[in-house]
């Protein structure tokens, strides 16, 4: 049987609590991984870890956050994302919402992307895509 979206939240929330120890009222949709609850370059490791455990799923490297793009001179340009990085990011990563990095492109910024929200849009994907 699919899981609900309520139930794939709360899942990815008890991932992140235990992944950054956080609370659960901090765990929104809304909430930014990154600058909300904390989360750092490790933590990113450890959540796709506990996400494929717990969902049973592979996340191929690259496909949840695809950190390449930033090291392509094609798509980044004197640290901002480029045109043709943007639409690379829009296709690569369907999951994220890039509204708020599109107005200020700066890649140091593309974190604050990565939202709970970000991981419930992509393991909903995921299990509508297995099933």
């Amino acid at each position: 049987m699919a899981m609900s979206r309520q139930e794939i939240f709360e899942n990815v929330k008890e991932v992140l609590v235990e992944a950054l120890g956080v609370d659960e009222d901090e765990v929104t949709e809304d909430a930014k991984l990154s600058s909300d609850l904390g989360a750092e370059s490790i933590d990113y490791l450890d959540m796709v870890f506990r996400l494929e455990k717990i969902f049973d799923i592979k996340i191929p490297r690259g496909e949840l956050f695809n950190e390449e793009i930033f090291n392509n001179p094609d798509y980044v340009d004197s640290g901002k994302m480029t045109e043709a990085g943007l639409a690379k990011l829009k296709e690569s990563m369907p999951h994220v919402d890039f509204t708020e990095f599109e107005a200020d492109p700066d890649v140091n910024k593309m974190t604050e992307s990565f939202t709970v929200k970000t991981l419930v849009n992509y393991i909903e994907s995921k299990l509508g895509a297995a099933a």
